[in-house]
């Protein structure tokens, strides 16, 4: 009994070494559809609010940082109009969130709690604090009434900045859309970046050419930031990148990209000699942040319509049926 017991024992090791080596007969299914409909669901925002909502409150967050840095530098002009811009952007980018929730009453609402692990209770508590500092600070920019009450504001308004401008960018990234999700450690930078070019093209647009030179480094900065954080997204997303690449999304990000260098080197090379040259070079700027939203929205949206860029990076992760069996 025991020998038997033994050998059978051998007998099965052996096998399992000889099956380590073996190949599978029948190829693996390949994936096409579930049913013809999506695994997920997909996201129910509208494109004009929700992708505005993106690129204004990065091109407000963003704008407070160089309007107190144009204000420390003695840039009164551009500083005064970047307050203003950052003002404006951040109250076109609260009421398009509010269309987008349907009921004006759901945005106070959120309001009720603080809840830390929740990107849209964290943003909503920081365009709170945000708006009213961006209001004083343009307000009292624009009467020159009150400058304590002003510098603060302005400080206030500089470190909430950063937050409003990239904020969105884990909203998005914490739902399960895989264009968005697989690309949660980029998108960040990738919004945060987005939203310097955006400013630094509206301070080239509204500021003098003599009072340009900061918005044109930061210009330049932020299209080689955006340009490598982006390929840095795509190739963390794998498959799940072509979505960035066809359609429509794809359209919008290679028109991103061409605007947002077009209008660096046009404001590096000419914006510091020509205001024509800067206001073209700023409205590419701002044009080619836009498009860069409006872009990752449609990828996502399309990356969730589809089933495969759901499925397919997930077994892509899965051990094959030999290792399973091997162990």
């Amino acid at each position: 009994m025991t020998e038997a017991a033994n050998g059978s024992g051998q007998g099965t090791r052996q096998g399992r070494r000889k099956r380590r080596g073996e190949q599978l007969m029948v190829p693996r299914a390949e994936f096409e559809s579930y049913y013809g409909r999506p695994i997920i669901k997909v996201p129910s925002w509208s494109a004009q609010d929700i992708a505005g909502y993106f690129f204004l409150g990065g091109l407000a967050g963003a704008g407070s940082v160089l309007a107190a840095g144009a204000q420390l530098t003695g840039r009164t002009t551009t500083a005064t109009a970047m307050k203003v811009s950052s003002l404006a952007a951040v109250s076109l980018s609260a009421a398009a969130l509010v269309h987008d929730l349907g009921v004006p009453s759901r945005f106070p609402n959120m309001l009720r709690v603080l809840k830390p692990t929740s990107p849209m209770s964290v943003g909503s508590w920081l365009l709170a604090g945000y708006g009213p500092a961006a209001g004083a600070a343009a307000l009292t920019a624009v009467t020159g009434r009150l400058p304590r009450l002003g510098a603060a504001a302005t400080a206030a308004a500089a470190l909430l900045g950063p937050a409003i401008a990239s904020y969105t960018a884990v909203l998005a990234a914490d739902t399960a859309v895989p264009a968005w999700h697989g690309a949660h450690r980029e998108l960040p930078y990738v919004f945060a970046a987005s939203a310097t070019a955006a400013a630094a093209g509206m301070a080239l647009a509204v500021g003098p050419v003599t009072e340009s030179a900061p918005a044109r480094c930061a210009a330049l900065l932020a299209a080689a930031a955006e340009v490598t954080a982006t390929e840095a997204a795509e190739k963390r997303l794998g498959m799940v990148a072509e979505t960035y690449h066809e359609g429509r999304a794809g359209t919008l990000l290679r028109a991103a990209r061409l605007l947002t260098v077009t209008g660096a080197a046009a404001g590096l090379l000419l914006g510091h000699r020509s205001r024509p040259a800067a206001v073209a070079g700023g409205l590419a700027l701002l044009a080619g942040s836009a498009c860069t939203r409006f872009g990752i929205f449609e990828a996502g949206v399309a990356s969730a319509e589809d089933p495969k860029y759901t499925v397919l990076p997930q077994r892509a992760d899965e051990p094959s049926d030999l290792s399973r069996h091997s162990g």
